[in-house]
């Protein structure tokens, strides 16, 4: 009788208490590094969280982040997570790539993930998020070309790197098929956090004639919403829906749905099913796209709305090849 009583009370303390610590213990964890300007950028970083809370939410892991303040921090970020035995360690953004790719070589075991780079793609323990922005992008320079009545749009981007001239390269290209007579305003600001700089290159467009500015700024872009309300013209958000940060003067945002890749890059990590290599989303899977119009609805003709719907099956289909920057 004693050695039942023994194992019955074996047997409850099992499944009482530490069950939750046993749960707690084989929790996956993942870590994430965010890019500069970190969260509250109502853009590209706020994205990845979205995407990384709601794999929280779902699935009971984990969550840490942190957010560098300066590029040379991002490496020990990484290589802290690791250390600490983190399951996945998510990069946000291309800035992390050098550092990614150090941790990575001296930790070939660890799960790693970058955001908007596929320079480690040959790594075997990297899974290199990347999006075809200019695919998004030409539908946003389409309706931006369809609805200048100036005959001149501009284009504000952050960092002269490739991932922005993807953004800058496919409205060019959308514009132009829209209306080939159009002018299309380029210019750069240098930095992703100074919207100060995004909203002198923004009123300096206007002023040049510039009715629909697209910003693919982060956080810089912040200056051309500002602007745009100061001065009544209107501009295109990117990366997350930014039309109620100004409602009536955002035509629309390009999507880039990097809630989508990071979700579903720990979905993978939870279902076993982790993998390296690139991992690339546009049009054909909504990975890229416009939002639908939620304060603009009324100002835009339903046959440009139409074609839009159209251009992106022509782009699925092939019967429109938008060009990349690296093309």
């Amino acid at each position: 009788m004693r050695k039942i009583l023994t194992l019955f009370f074996v047997f409850a303390l099992l499944f009482a208490l530490p069950m939750g610590q046993y749960a707690e213990a084989n929790q996956l964890k993942v870590g994430v590094v965010f890019s500069i300007g970190g969260l509250g950028d109502e853009s590209f970083n706020d994205a990845a969280f979205r995407g990384a809370t709601q794999a929280r939410d779902d699935f009971g892991i984990q969550l840490d982040y942190v957010e560098p303040d300066d590029i040379a921090e991002m490496e020990d970020h990484q290589r802290a997570f690791v250390q600490e035995g983190y399951d996945l360690v998510i990069a946000i953004g291309f800035l992390q790539e050098s550092g990614l790719e150090a941790v990575a070589r001296d930790y070939p075991d660890a799960k790693l993930a970058i955001v908007d780079s596929d320079y480690l793609a040959d790594m075997p323990n990297v899974a290199s998020l990347v999006f075809k922005e200019h695919e998004g992008s030409f539908l946003a320079g389409y309706l931006a070309g369809s609805m200048t009545e100036t005959g001149v749009v501009g284009f504000v981007g952050g960092m002269e790197v490739p991932v922005i001239f993807n953004f800058q390269t496919g409205y060019e290209q959308g514009v132009e098929y829209a209306n080939p007579d159009a002018t299309v305003l380029i210019n750069y600001a240098g930095d992703f956090g100074d919207p100060g700089t995004g909203k002198e290159l923004a009123v300096s467009q206007f002023e040049r004639g510039a009715d629909i500015i697209y910003h693919a700024a982060g956080g810089t872009g912040m200056g051309v919403f500002e602007a745009a309300e100061e001065n009544n013209f209107y501009a295109i958000g990117v990366d997350s829906e930014q039309d109620g940060i100004a409602p009536g003067y955002i035509l629309t945002s390009m999507l880039k749905r990097v809630d989508v890749a990071v979700y579903n890059i720990i979905a993978d990590l939870v279902q076993g099913e982790f993998n390296a290599g690139v991992h690339r989303f546009g049009v054909a899977d909504g990975g890229v796209g416009l939002t639908d119009f939620p304060y603009t609805d009324h100002l835009i003709p339903d046959e440009v709305k139409q074609n839009i719907e159209v251009i992106k099956e022509m782009i699925i289909d092939g019967q429109i090849e938008v060009s990349s920057a690296h093309d």
